[in-house]
């Protein structure tokens, strides 16, 4: 897995191009810890057009992501889903939870769009 950042606006993208399992994760986690405690980004959105495959440990970090951003009070979503991704969102229900979109522009616009929904 490889990520790598990205400024539009006040948001910072954050491409993931891989698998993300609990092998990997932990870099995943402190690249979005660090934009959100560190940067203090005002909004992360986490690319995950080129991930296939997302195992418990990644959709931890995300969820770790989404929590830290609530409470600082920024914007956290994710965009690009592959069919497997979202099929493990969908089954731990966090479909619900997260801010999904199907592109990068919509996900940039972000709440003032309403979510995709999904597919």
């Amino acid at each position: 897995m490889e990520t790598s950042t990205r400024q539009s606006g006040n948001a910072t993208i954050v491409d993931v191009t891989g698998d993300i399992t609990l092998y990997n994760t932990p870099r995943l986690r402190k690249v979005i810890l660090d934009l959100l405690k560190e940067d203090r980004s005002p909004r992360v959105v986490v690319n995950l057009q080129r991930v296939n495959y997302i195992d418990s440990a990644g959709v931890a970090s995300l969820v770790e992501g989404l929590k830290i951003s609530r409470d600082l009070k920024s914007g956290f979503a994710l965009y690009g889903l592959s069919r497997t991704v979202r099929e493990v969102l969908e089954l731990t229900r966090l479909t619900r939870v997260f801010e999904l979109y199907d592109t990068e522009e919509e996900a940039l616009r972000g709440a003032s769009s309403s979510p995709a929904s999904a597919h």
